[in-house]
């Protein structure tokens, strides 16, 4: 089915560097649709297409991505500390309230080995 280069090129007046370029695109596309079976379920953030619309680099989207991961984590970490400290300081300032509660409440939670 498929003509010669240089047939295509005369017959439908274009160079032949044109030709060879249209073709290396057609067969990158039939290679990709060939990978297509085995990456099926592989989803792909919209905003990595942003990027690439954009003209950045996708790779920079996983960067960037990590990069507030991160900083979530700090921020998380420090509210669980400062709850800890919170917790340390509560059960201190209610140890000099109430005593004998709190002494029953310290002897039930060295019983109990969750945190």
């Amino acid at each position: 089915n498929w003509l010669p280069y240089e047939s295509v090129a005369q017959h439908l007046n274009f160079d032949l560097v044109t030709v060879v370029m249209l073709n290396f695109m057609v067969t990158g596309l039939q290679d990709i649709d060939k990978c297509r079976q085995q990456l099926h379920d592989i989803s792909v953030p919209l905003e990595v297409f942003e990027y690439i619309d954009q003209g950045r680099n996708p790779q920079l989207y996983t960067k960037e991505c990590l990069e507030r991961a991160l900083a979530k984590n700090e921020q998380v970490k420090g509210k669980i500390d400062t709850m800890k400290k919170f917790k340390s300081l509560l059960i201190q300032e209610l140890t000099k309230v109430f005593p004998e509660d709190m002494a029953k409440y310290k002897a039930i939670r060295s019983e109990d080995p969750s945190p």
